[in-house]
């Protein structure tokens, strides 16, 4: 009679293949549809039909493209950042305001540009790397110390 094969039970197969996972771009569609979502609330801002969870979106992503870039992944300037920053916190200050959420000519072109970059990061960074970006955001969020860990590159 013929023995079965036993697969393994071992925690280090299924570790080996997290690891590997790790060291691969996030699967294309979410990749997609987290980009779709950017992408529309930049129109939206843009068109003056926008709200404030548009911006926050764009918050949202152009902070986590800024913690890729420092993990060496895509390239957007410490200048390009601050002033999206700027552009950004005048839409909050504009929206609460009048009720009104509209991203300027300038504003636009910096997010747009952010978006691109976040795209591209989205699909070609490796899963660690956002998760990483990802966490470093949540800590960010909710004011807990940035523990940002250099990774040593061969």
């Amino acid at each position: 009679m013929a023995q079965p094969i036993p697969l393994s039970r071992n925690t280090g197969v299924a570790r080996a293949r997290h690891a590997k996972a790790m060291l691969l771009p996030i699967a294309r569609q979410i990749a997609d549809e987290l980009a779709l979502r950017v992408h529309l609330a930049l129109d939206a801002l843009r068109r003056g039909a926008g709200s404030r969870t548009d911006a926050q979106t764009l918050t949202q992503i152009m902070l986590l493209t800024g913690f890729l870039v420092e993990s060496g992944f895509g390239s957007v300037s410490g200048e390009e950042l601050g002033a999206a920053d700027r552009a950004v916190s005048a839409v909050f200050d504009i929206g609460r305001e009048t009720g009104e959420w509209r991203l300027d000519e300038a504003g636009f072109a910096l997010f747009a540009s952010i978006a691109t970059t976040y795209d591209r990061q989205l699909h070609s960074a490796p899963l660690w790397a956002i998760t990483d970006a990802s966490e470093r955001f949540d800590r960010f969020i909710a004011g807990g110390p940035d523990q940002t860990q250099v990774r040593k590159r061969a």
